[in-house]
């Protein structure tokens, strides 16, 4: 069993935290809010740190899982930041869903500390990280990976080093801009069904067992009918996500024109006051 620091309790890193105490091992969180922290210690005992640098003392991992680029700078550096806080050889894992140029930046940053740093980011939304079935796909050296894995299967189902620090990074890319297309594709088929006068439960439970099935038709679905998008990822953080996937692309040179079609899509449901709702809501400017 290891001793973890976990920074950042939201949707995600609450439960994710929690299930690496509930597999014994020795958790301290920091979270930017106190109470939120105080409420994890309530319920999963561990304890909690002022800091981020206080949380990662004497750690051998830590893991952080907050918003943004900004926000995970923010945790990782500075007089206060966990970098300050850990020891040569111990490991940073991030979950959090930031741009490739961060992460190599904070590469450099703890590298010339001594400190490990495997990008991580999750997929899997809310129910995975509640249930502890998150797909997780790392970028980072081969052996810091090996020491890691063993933690971060406390809330796995799969967990694989595709490349080098960043290709986790591009790789939770490439999951969002699968989800963006399919989304759009299951908003446009359930509206469609609804203004032909289908059951859209029971041509779901049709086509959901052939080639159009997906996990966001069996797990959206019945929310999308009911016009109810308080579950899951928020749009918000989706065009965020987004925003890094047409960044990345143009640095590459690839093209994304469904991904930039669906981001003005989010971008309208947002201006509808729909921020806050899971991506399925994309459906409501359909309505």
């Amino acid at each position: 069993m290891a001793k973890v620091a976990f920074l950042g309790l939201g949707v995600m890193g609450f439960p994710m935290a929690g299930h690496l105490a509930a597999k014994g091992h020795a958790v301290t969180v920091y979270n930017r809010s106190p109470a939120k922290a105080a409420a994890w210690v309530a319920k999963h005992q561990g304890r909690t740190a002022a800091t981020p640098r206080e949380a990662a003392k004497g750690a051998e991992f830590v893991m952080t899982c907050v918003g943004n680029d900004d926000d995970l700078r923010s945790v990782c550096t500075g007089p206060d930041g966990a970098f300050a806080g850990m020891s040569p050889g111990a490991v940073l894992v991030d979950h959090t869903t930031v741009s490739a140029r961060v992460t190599r930046e904070l590469v450099t940053r703890s590298a010339a500390a001594g400190i490990a740093f495997v990008d991580a980011p999750v997929s899997g939304g809310q129910v995975g990280a509640e249930n502890g079935q998150l797909s997780i796909m790392c970028g980072g050296d081969p052996a810091d990976y090996a020491r890691a894995e063993p933690v971060m299967a406390s809330y796995a189902r799969i967990c694989r080093l595709i490349g080098a620090s960043g290709a986790g990074q591009l790789a939770k890319m490439m999951n969002q801009i699968c989800i963006a297309g399919l989304m759009q594709g299951l908003s446009e088929a359930l509206a469609f069904g609804e203004k032909a006068g289908l059951d859209g439960e029971k041509v779901v439970e049709v086509i959901s067992q052939g080639a159009a099935g997906s996990w966001q038709m069996q797990n959206r679905h019945k929310t999308m009918l009911a016009d109810t998008f308080d579950f899951g990822f928020a749009v918000d953080w989706m065009r965020k996500d987004l925003g890094i996937c047409l960044d990345t692309a143009d640095e590459i040179g690839a093209r994304l024109p469904v991904t930039a079609l669906v981001d003005q899509f989010y971008k309208d449901v947002q201006l509808m006051g729909g921020g806050r709702g899971d991506t399925s809501s994309l459906i409501r400017r359909l309505k």
